[in-house]
């Protein structure tokens, strides 16, 4: 469903109606105008788009939102196609273009070849620890890149979450295919879930942990900043830390079954080489529809009660907005 705030007319846009660019074209207020917007963000063939075509879609954007007006002959399809790009690469709140591989649109095509490959090569040590570490590497690269707020990050609290949290999936891993060695081969096979579970309870608080001891920025429901908070902060942290299980569980339960069952009938036997291929392929269909599915759990703009704020904060937007009883802040993904 698409927002329904398109009433006046702008004469730049001929009679075309014109459109609010600071919000996603879909309602967010509901699950399915949230998955219809994270099925564009995270549609993998955004990555094909060239750096000049980005920067156009962003100055375009940029340019509507200030001035209320766009290049004559522009039509409402092509504004909100330059929304649709430039949310895919550009952060919200800092404006920064995104590096590619934390951009949303590279989770599908990144997550199913390590996690295919993960489950593939999860009885051997040695893959195990490989692909865990190449896995939290990315991970780390998604979670800095997609971090709430527009503070600057050292690289001390970039890389010690990042070193924690390799530490945790790999033991996790490795122990666990200690413990279920002698269990049936399904369990198995769902020990590199577990670990990636396990693993981003810990990477994400660690990587977004000035935050939590810093605050994010709050709003009103106008934009207008009322301060930081760490309580939005933990509410942020735990939201993103179940949409990111979420989006892995699918791609790690369902594949496992299918192809623990293909093994059993020996499908395999003949074919010794496409166990990673239909693995991976397995993981990417799952992976296509939990992605978006999975963002749009919350709300990206997500909101908390001022009652819920810390009370030095809560207090000061009593004072200041009587009438305000609830905030928002963006949660990150």
């Amino acid at each position: 469903m698409e927002t329904s705030k398109q009433q006046s007319v702008d004469p730049e846009l001929g009679s075309l109606p014109q459109i609010d660019l600071s919000k996603p074209r879909y309602d967010q207020s509901t699950f399915s105008g949230r998955a219809s917007h994270f099925f564009e963000v995270t549609d993998p063939r955004n990555l094909f788009v060239s750096a000049e075509k980005l920067e156009k879609a962003n100055i375009l954007v940029k340019q509507y939102k200030k001035e209320g007006t766009a290049n004559p002959g522009t039509t409402v399809e092509q504004l909100w196609e330059a929304k649709r790009l430039a949310d895919s690469a550009f952060h919200p709140d800092t404006g920064e273009k995104m590096f590619i591989l934390g951009r949303m649109s590279a989770q599908v095509p990144c997550n199913m070849t390590i996690t295919g490959l993960m489950m593939t090569f999860y009885r051997h040590p040695a893959a195990v620890i490989f692909w865990q570490w190449i896995n939290q590497s990315f991970n780390a690269i998604v979670n800095f890149t997609n971090r709430s707020g527009d503070e600057p990050l050292t690289p001390k609290q970039v890389f010690k979450p990042y070193i924690v949290a390799t530490t945790c999936a790999t033991i996790t891993a490795v122990g666990l295919n200690t413990v279920t060695k002698n269990l049936p081969p399904l369990i198995g096979r769902f020990v590199p879930f577990a670990a990636v579970a396990a693993a981003n309870c810990v990477n994400i608080p660690m990587m977004r942990h000035r935050e939590i001891n810093y605050g994010i920025p709050v709003v009103d429901k106008d934009g207008n900043r009322l301060g930081l908070s760490k309580n939005a902060a933990k509410k942020a942290i735990a939201q993103v830390c179940l949409s990111r299980i979420g989006m892995a569980m699918p791609g790690m339960i369902i594949p496992a079954i299918i192809m623990n069952s293909l093994e059993k009938k020996h499908f395999f036997k003949r074919i010794p080489w496409a166990p990673a291929p239909v693995q991976i392929g397995l993981v990417g269909l799952c992976l296509a529809f939990a992605t978006p599915l999975c963002c749009a759990i919350f709300p990206q703009q997500s909101s908390i009660n001022v009652s819920r704020l810390e009370p030095e904060l809560s207090e000061q937007i009593k004072q200041s907005n009587p009438s305000l009883t609830k905030v928002y802040f963006n949660k990150g993904l």
